[in-house]
């Protein structure tokens, strides 16, 4: 059995021909855990629960049932509410909380068959994109330990990246899973907004809150997302479809839409936006991308230039709704009904004051303000409604660009993954790094990052591909097209 869980279909073939069991692969997997403890990617290991579900898996194995992946190990964001583990959504306010009930992600996954080894590190409530927001401290990227491996999902990230489990499960409100996933060398996808359910999921901002699958290459997300997404009506914002069981893999290995063998993505038009290849895009990005660009090229794809000339006013559009629905769906965390409660207090208003500056972080409690701030009395129609407006130009600009393309591709980050602290006194200069992910998000289309390479001192580079409206299937096919002719999702840290 390989040292690295990498690869999902290599682990069912493990355990389909009987060489591996269930509970052999989540032995390994937590070994790997415990031996590379210091990335610091696990908040919560139960060998128990784990070898309990592994052992559940084995005895569905030797009755015959099978599945992509019943017996695959696996780990989940800690802003996920999981039975058993605790899940705090990396912040004291929520320490030692353990949820009666699954979310429904986990809850599906379970299903499925999957075993989990614990819950992962993220930025304290989804809000960062370094994971050094976290009450646990930081994750450390294993392809560099002096680098950030992004945020908020840097946990998952980290997870999949080190080999210690072929898949997790990330959420992505700005960028979330797309670039910690470009940071950490890895392919990951966040699905079109309502596909996932977001119930129990600890919520951030409940308009762009999406979960995703993380995994090593484009095949391994599609399998998780067959098990992810559909319909909940315990969610109001889920997504009832006609297709209610779409497989995602089933594009791949075909030309996409009108190719052939030779040519797989011919009459395949790949739209490039000007303001993601402008003035900030680091030259070390630049290069392996452009190179991936040459490679869709050679396999038919036609490259054409478009805009998206609102990019850059998804930042201050973000940095108002977000803060604006964190404000409002963290209010519930006062010391009375849910989360921390101060030891020392003298009346209700200092309880409520001292309970929220001892349990939330500073990066929270500067979100919350602003949000505070934003949706109050005068200020609402300046800058919420204002945000809500631009918010629907973006989407707006998305459709026009593709009457002109069928996907598009850019950069997820500006630059490879910057060294602990650098940006830490700066939080605009965080929020920069957001700016090719966040115009998806506030849209409310799929997106991934896909692994093209390295830049500057050998950090991973990735590229995001952004499809229309539940064009997932699409999307990772063609991700899959271009993997199958590279190997850079291969590429593993030493």
């Amino acid at each position: 059995m390989s040292s690295k869980l990498q690869n999902i279909s290599a682990l069912r073939s493990l355990l389909d021909e009987k060489k591996a069991s269930a509970t052999e692969l989540a032995q390994e997997a937590l070994l790997q855990a415990n031996q590379q403890s210091r990335l610091n990617a696990f908040v919560d290991i139960r060998d128990d629960l784990t070898l309990q579900q592994a052992k559940a898996a084995d005895a569905r194995l030797a009755a015959g049932e099978t599945g992509a992946l019943l017996g695959i190990p696996t780990a989940h964001k800690d802003i996920f509410v999981t039975q058993g583990w605790t899940s705090t959504a990396g912040s004291k306010m929520l320490a030692g909380y353990k949820s009666p009930f699954d979310a429904e992600v986990v809850a599906r996954l379970n299903a499925a068959g999957t075993v989990n080894i614990g819950k992962l590190n993220c930025d304290e409530f989804a809000m960062g994109s370094s994971n050094e927001k976290s009450a646990y401290g930081p994750c450390l990227n294993p392809w560099d330990t002096l680098a950030v491996p992004g945020g908020s999902s840097g946990g998952s990230a980290v997870a999949v990246a080190a080999g210690v489990v072929p898949f997790t499960t990330g959420t992505d409100t700005g960028g979330s899973i797309r670039q910690p996933a470009s940071l950490c060398g890895i392919t990951g996808i966040k699905p079109t907004y309502g596909s996932c359910s977001r119930y129990g999921m600890i919520a951030y901002a409940s308009s762009l809150d999406q979960a995703g699958p993380m995994a090593h290459s484009a095949r391994d997300c599609a399998l998780v997302l067959n098990a992810m997404v559909g319909f909940d009506s315990k969610d109001s914002t889920s997504v009832q479809r006609p297709i209610s069981n779409e497989d995602f893999t089933a594009g791949f290995g075909k030309p996409l839409r009108g190719g052939d063998a030779a040519k797989p993505l011919a009459g395949i038009r790949v739209g490039l936006p000007a303001e993601f290849f402008g003035e900030g895009l680091a030259a070390d990005v630049r290069a392996p991308i452009d190179a991936a660009l040459k490679q869709l090229e050679a396999m038919g794809a036609t490259l054409v230039n478009i805009s998206l000339p609102r990019t850059e006013l998804s930042i201050p559009a973000y940095y108002v709704i977000a803060p604006a629905e964190a404000s409002s769906n963290l209010s519930r965390f006062d010391g009375v009904r849910y989360g921390h409660r101060a030891a020392e207090y003298t009346d209700l208003k200092s309880m409520y004051e001292n309970s929220r500056s001892e349990g939330f972080g500073l990066e929270v409690q500067r979100r919350i303000m602003v949000g505070a701030y934003v949706l109050s009395h005068g200020y609402y129609d300046a800058y919420y409604l204002q945000a809500q407006k631009i918010r629907r130009l973006i989407a707006q600009d998305f459709q026009a660009a593709f009457q002109q393309c069928d996907f598009i591709a850019g950069p997820v980050s500006p630059t490879v993954a910057w060294n602990l602290g650098e940006k830490s006194a700066d939080p605009v200069q965080m929020y920069l790094a957001d700016i090719y992910t966040l115009s998806t998000s506030l849209a409310g289309l799929p997106g991934m990052s896909v692994p093209v390479g390295f830049g500057d001192k050998n950090r991973p580079v990735g590229m995001q591909l952004i499809g229309n409206y539940f064009k997932e299937g699409e999307l990772l096919a063609l991700a899959d097209h271009y993997q199958a002719t590279t190997d850079w999702h291969l590429r593993t840290p030493s």
